[in-house]
């Protein structure tokens, strides 16, 4: 039975990363200078899937991190790959928001979304909703190998959702230009969403 490889990694680094600032998809900020060398000394180093397709979030930070490490190829936009909303959390960072109830609900689980923003119910949603339309995209174009460029929240929601082995999203995490490679089996997927993890970028 055919298979299907997709490499999920996350995008290189920002100035809010430095800062320590939640910044979502009300942000679209660029890769600061020190993440771009860095994608380039992370491209000379480690072994990048070839692949024949890829795919990016919307953002200028993931399509950013795309042309860095897959400088010849097209990217294909998936906008159910966007970044959380953060809501009134965006731009700040935690030591800034550990006064704030919301913020101390909402980390602990007791809220499902920051105020004004996205519920994480929501969020898991259109990730899989984004998943599922680039294994459709990859089965109708004969495509078994791709890569994703996705935000590091993205791929651990995404992955606590629907990746054995079973784990945490807080167990998914991933510096920047790192990720996880996925296999598909089309009768697992399509029977129970279900993606095997079974080596890290």
């Amino acid at each position: 039975m055919k298979t299907f490889k997709i490499h999920l990694i996350r995008h290189g680094l920002t100035d809010a990363n430095i800062l320590g600032k939640y910044i979502g998809s009300k942000t679209d900020l660029p890769l600061c200078p020190e993440g771009v060398d860095e994608l380039r000394m992370l491209r000379e180093s480690v072994d990048y899937p070839r692949v024949e397709r890829l795919y990016s979030s919307p953002m200028l930070r993931a399509r950013q991190t795309a042309g860095v490490l897959y400088p010849d190829m097209d990217v294909n936009v998936v906008d159910s790959l966007i970044e959380y909303d953060f809501g009134d959390f965006e731009g700040k960072s935690a030591q800034e928001l550990e006064v704030n109830t919301a913020y101390t609900q909402w980390t602990s689980g007791k809220i499902d979304a920051p105020p004004n923003g996205e519920s994480t119910t929501d969020f898991i949603k259109r990730l899989c909703l984004g998943l599922n339309q680039i294994v459709q995209d990859m089965m109708m174009n004969n495509v078994t190998n791709a890569a994703v460029m996705m935000h590091g929240g993205a791929i651990m929601m995404l992955l606590a959702a629907c990746a054995v082995p079973r784990r945490r999203s807080v167990e998914w995490t991933s510096e920047n230009g790192r990720g996880y490679s996925l296999l598909i089996t089309p009768s697992l997927y399509h029977s129970s969403g279900i993606v095997e993890v079974y080596d890290v970028i």
